[in-house]
């Protein structure tokens, strides 16, 4: 081969792969590679959002759920008396929709030693990854709330061999100071960092705490948001739509996804102005265009 020759090839080579590393790293800083990033994070809904449905014709209704666009569900109390038979057809049912449910939740009593068995079994079939404790019942003072930490510890500790985490749900009273602490801080300082703290939105604005904040304060445990909003018009309240409420959705995404270290998101509504299905066929259609 002549030297000439040689010489082009080699240049045109070099011109081509800093083309193209020129061209990954724009498209990397691009919005087309934050919107591609953002598609990664499945969006899903808990059920209790069409819980009545759901009662009704669960596989008709998951089925209904799965073709509006979710792309995972998280079950709530009720599937603990589930038979192990039935969890297998509900688990069937979700991988014939290719529609995981990556959690459920949870009453206090799932998390007591006796029934650990069965979430676990129950949780192992559905093929989840967390077990969250949706409610602690009524718990006394900031002692209870360290109890109720302990609770989460034992737990997590005999599910880790079956390769599931625990997780816990806020409501309002927990982002409601006791003595000038709030509850959510005691479970997050007095659990272990494998715990998943769920964070709900709406009732933590409605209890006037800042989930962007709550987020930076405890990184990489944010694991999943319920993406519930809050109105503070009295009329509407947690009745308003995901997308048209107070929440600063943009920033919280930004938090939980630079900080949080969440996995998936969780659409939850207590109920709207519109049928159930169609609220959640709202809220979704809502998201998409705030992530567009």
């Amino acid at each position: 081969m002549a030297r000439g020759v040689w010489y082009c090839r080699v240049k045109m080579s070099l011109m081509n792969s800093l083309s193209r590393r020129s061209f990954l790293a724009g498209v990397a800083g691009s919005p087309l590679a934050a919107y591609a990033a953002k598609k990664k994070i499945p969006i899903g809904l808990e059920l209790y959002s069409v819980r009545n449905e759901l009662k009704q014709d669960l596989k008709g209704t998951v089925t209904a759920v799965a073709k509006l666009g979710y792309q995972c569900v998280e079950f709530f109390s009720p599937y603990f008396d589930w038979t192990p038979a039935y969890a297998k057809e509900v688990r069937k049912l979700l991988d014939d929709l290719g529609m995981p449910c990556y959690s459920t939740h949870n009453s206090f009593k799932s998390f007591e030693p006796a029934n650990i068995p069965k979430a676990i079994e129950l949780n192992s079939i559905l093929g989840c990854k967390h077990v969250v404790m949706a409610s602690a019942g009524k718990v006394e003072g900031l002692d209870g709330w360290k109890k109720v930490a302990d609770r989460l510890n034992e737990a997590a500790a005999k599910m880790k061999s079956a390769k599931l985490r625990v997780g816990f749900h806020n409501h309002a009273v927990e982002f409601t100071p006791i003595q000038g602490t709030r509850p959510i801080e005691v479970l997050a300082k007095n659990t272990g960092k494998d715990i998943m703290l769920q964070l709900d939105v709406g009732t933590c604005i409605q209890a006037g705490s800042d989930p962007v904040a709550w987020i930076k304060k405890t990184p990489g445990r944010i694991n999943c948001v319920h993406l519930k909003d809050y109105s503070k018009d009295p009329a509407k309240g947690y009745k308003v739509l995901f997308g048209e409420g107070s929440a600063n959705w943009k920033e919280i995404f930004k938090a939980a996804e630079g900080k949080g270290g969440v996995e998936y998101y969780l659409i939850e509504q207590e109920g709207s102005a519109y049928p159930p299905m169609d609220t959640v066929k709202r809220c979704l259609e809502n998201y998409k265009k705030l992530r567009s």
